[in-house]
């Protein structure tokens, strides 16, 4: 095979351009500390890189929006505290109205500052965050979720807003205002005793417990005083449930079905109280009840008492709705704290493995610029050789 000068001089030249790409290549590596700076470079490093770069994208939006949710958890749970103060101050200034020695006047006054704890509560129920978003009215937080006009009502929704706090794991950052203000259970939560509107003597019912939730059935019953020191219970159809005789001295409980119903004071003959089901009835609605009756005239009798146990009971379920949001609130925010630290131990994971795929090894970029630099040398040496061997210089 014939070599001509000119073909060997061409590969020198070849060689030498190849070297020198050689040599460009370690020096952007070093320059930018990156093994990959093209998916040329390592194509299958070059796309689990960008596998890895979106992982590690996806947990800090993730990490984002924990520190967002628990933003506004915990803007509700310092709401819903404020809630709870007030409900215990109206708690206070019920049992302190229904003191005997209080006057028609002391009532009146009693009343006047619960109407203003009435106004603070609907004001605190229609908080905003810092978005200007109403905390309690569901996904439709741009509209007043509650509004007074004689009762209150509710007209937000009962959705919740949700954010992503890791893969497949959606956490709610709020609860809607008519889980907790609105849709609260009378009585005890199983059953609530009210006395009938006609009864005589001074007979007030006092504490409700369900002792055999097996006993109970969920019906309506009529307690009613035969006589001042006998009783006799019967179910909606007249039937007769129950019986016994009660100390008009020292009161006492009346059981059945599984219930029971502390009663105090001297009855009348005929006075009556029923027993049914809890409905529902909203923390506003027990409020407007209390307030009614300390500005009713002549109220510190049974009926009053009556009236105002019943709705301290359902003030106690009112109180207890906002306990149980609370703690709702707090295992989200706990959970979020969790999905937090999980989150970090990812991206810690996600980098590590990115810089493994993609960073420099600077030890052997050094190695590979010194040999790439030594085969340009060479290379170079070589094409100085080439161009002074020739026929006509030989013959020199």
């Amino acid at each position: 095979m014939r070599v001509s000068t000119s073909w060997m001089q061409q590969q020198s030249v070849n060689t030498m351009m190849e070297r020198q790409s050689d040599l460009s290549d370690i020096q952007s590596q070093m320059g930018t500390g990156k093994r990959i700076n093209q998916p040329s470079d390592d194509p299958v490093g070059a796309a689990r890189a960008v596998e890895l770069t979106h992982l590690d994208a996806d947990t800090a939006q993730y990490q984002r929006n924990i520190g967002s949710a628990n933003g506004r958890l915990g803007l509700e749970d310092q709401t819903l505290s404020s809630v709870s103060n007030v409900l215990d101050r109206v708690r206070t200034l019920t049992l302190e109205g229904m003191n005997a020695t209080q006057t028609d006047e002391s009532r009146a006054d009693i009343a006047a500052e619960l109407v203003q704890l009435r106004g603070q509560l609907l004001g605190i129920a229609n908080s905003k965050d810092s978005q200007g978003d109403y905390i309690f009215a569901g996904n439709r937080t741009a509209a007043q979720p509650f509004v007074s006009q004689g009762g209150v009502s509710y007209v937000g929704d009962q959705g919740q807003r949700m954010v992503a706090a890791g893969p497949g794991l959606q956490v709610a950052t709020g609860d809607p205002g008519s889980a907790i203000f609105m849709g609260i259970a009378t009585g005890n939560g199983t059953f609530a005793v009210s006395a009938a509107g006609g009864n005589t003597g001074s007979a007030v019912a006092g504490a409700t417990s369900l002792v055999d939730a097996s006993a109970w059935d969920g019906g309506s019953y009529q307690l009613t005083f035969t006589a001042p020191d006998a009783y006799e219970v019967r179910d909606g159809g007249g039937a007769l449930v129950a019986s016994g005789s009660y100390d008009t001295q020292k009161g006492g409980m009346v059981a059945f079905k599984g219930v029971q119903v502390a009663i105090s004071g001297t009855p009348g003959v005929g006075d009556s109280f029923s027993v049914a089901p809890s409905s529902t009835q909203s923390v506003f609605d027990t409020l407007d009840g209390i307030i009614a009756n300390f500005t009713q005239a002549n109220t510190g009798d049974a009926p009053m008492q009556n009236a105002l146990n019943g709705q301290l009971a359902n003030l106690d379920q009112a109180v207890g709705s906002i306990t149980r949001a609370r703690a709702a609130v707090g295992a989200r925010m706990n959970a979020l704290d969790q999905q937090s630290s999980l989150n970090d131990d990812l991206t810690l994971q996600y980098q590590t493995a990115l810089s493994g795929v993609q960073d420099l090894n600077y030890y052997d970029a050094v190695s590979k610029l010194s040999l790439q630099s030594s085969a340009l040398q060479g290379a170079q040496l070589t094409f100085s050789k080439l161009q002074g061997m020739s026929l006509f210089n030989y013959l020199k």
